[in-house]
């Protein structure tokens, strides 16, 4: 499910939308990134503000961002990626690194000052979700599906 918000982004706006096997170049190719991780906006009507805003804020930022939507079907497997726990969030990356998040409606000031200190950040790891799980892991230190 997708609203008319949203679809506007990549419509009108022409933001691309990503999805597991796209995003990694997407990302890869930019200098700073924002993602936007929009669920479901009919049970997080707050992704339909998100979607609104978001324009806003590419502008604001005069060049210095460049923006896609996230894909319904790879979104529940990149949250995981990114430690996404709420929604909406607009997560930022440099050259594929994460940089930081934004979760849920924010006020301006607060997107505008976030933002900027988010581009200035060194690239990180993501916030974990979840409890860490011990055990025998396989080489290079991957239980499971590494995604």
């Amino acid at each position: 499910m997708t609203s008319p918000l949203i679809e506007r982004l990549t419509i009108e706006l022409g933001y691309p939308e990503l999805d597991c096997d796209t995003v990694d170049e997407f990302t890869a190719r930019h200098e700073s990134c924002v993602l936007f991780f929009t669920e479901d906006p009919k049970a997080f009507q707050e992704s339909n503000d998100v979607a609104v805003i978001l324009p806003e804020l590419v502008g604001a930022f005069d060049g210095r961002l460049v923006a896609a939507v996230v894909s319904r079907d790879a979104e529940r497997i990149l949250m995981k990626r990114y430690g996404i726990t709420a929604w909406p969030t607009l997560v930022f990356l440099r050259h594929g690194a994460y940089l930081g998040a934004i979760s849920r409606v924010q006020d301006w000031d607060y997107y505008l000052e976030r933002i900027e200190a988010i581009l200035a950040a060194r690239p990180g790891k993501p916030p974990g979700v979840g409890i860490p799980v011990e055990g025998s892991a396989a080489p290079g230190g991957c239980t499971g599906s590494c995604q």
